[in-house]
């Protein structure tokens, strides 16, 4: 994606911001206990590095759901610096509009950017175990059609930084969601062991990124033109915040995504 002229992409670690202990230090969420003042400092001074306007960032709610909204530009800058101003009910983001700067957060839960070269137009979507369950992928790219006339056949995708199988095991409820989303998307077996890996003791390894980027395949997204992250969050606390390794109590990443005014 980013060697499309205008287009920025990326997503944030936690270093180089101005939180203090837990949340050290560039935490970008302002639900998780940190100081308002600091959060949006930390915020302005992401966009001040991508060379975007602090007016220009713009979130969702985040619900842990498959619900997706158009953001027009009345919608620019929403969310910013309260949580009261988010775009409600929704984990994923679409817009046309340049100058626009997506963003959404994250500590371990996975990252899905999409980009239609041919009609100019962006999706960003937070997609945890019950967005996945949802195919908030596929919502997503359904709502970029219907909006912007998008083909699935000339998106560019990517599934960034996230927990990954080797650290996200799950149980009973989960398993159950997630074997019937991946019985109904007919994968091949071993692409199917590769997504979730069942043990004897009840229990699975899930690989979010892997089922995300399947999801994005079905949907007509050609495997080419999906870029793949291998960081996993769990590991590289070093890096990354998680919220399973660090016991719920730690910052936000934001991935952004934008189409620069010209």
């Amino acid at each position: 994606m980013e060697k499309h002229e205008g287009l920025s992409a990326g997503f944030t670690g936690r270093h180089g911001g101005v939180s203090r202990e837990p949340w050290h230090t560039l935490n970008l969420g302002l639900h998780v206990g940190d100081e308002d003042a600091d959060v949006i400092k930390n915020r302005q001074l992401v966009a001040e590095s991508l060379g975007w306007s602090f007016d220009a960032w713009t979130c969702g709610e985040q619900v842990h759901g498959s619900r997706a909204v158009k953001v027009t530009s009345a919608e620019r800058g929403k969310g910013r610096f309260s949580l009261q101003d988010t775009l409600l009910g929704c984990d994923a983001l679409v817009t046309d509009v340049k100058g626009v700067l997506l963003t959404s957060l994250y500590a371990d839960c996975v990252p899905l950017y999409f980009y239609d070269p041919v009609n100019e137009a962006i999706g960003l979507a937070h997609a945890g175990w019950r967005g996945t369950a949802g195919a908030i992928a596929q919502t997503t790219i359904d709502l970029m059609a219907r909006e912007y006339g998008s083909s699935p056949n000339d998106m560019l995708a990517a599934v960034g930084p996230a927990i990954g199988a080797c650290c996200y095991e799950v149980d009973g409820p989960v398993i159950e969601q997630m074997a019937k989303l991946i019985e109904g998307m007919e994968l091949e077996p071993t692409a199917a062991h590769e997504a979730m890996e069942l043990s004897t003791d009840g229990k699975a390894r899930l690989n979010l990124k892997e089922i995300n980027r399947q999801i994005m395949i079905k949907a007509g997204i050609l495997p080419s033109r999906i870029e793949l992250s291998k960081w996993c969050t769990g590991c590289r606390c070093d890096l990354f915040y998680s919220h399973r390794m660090e016991g719920g109590k730690t910052g936000r990443m934001a991935s952004f995504l934008g189409m620069a005014e010209r």
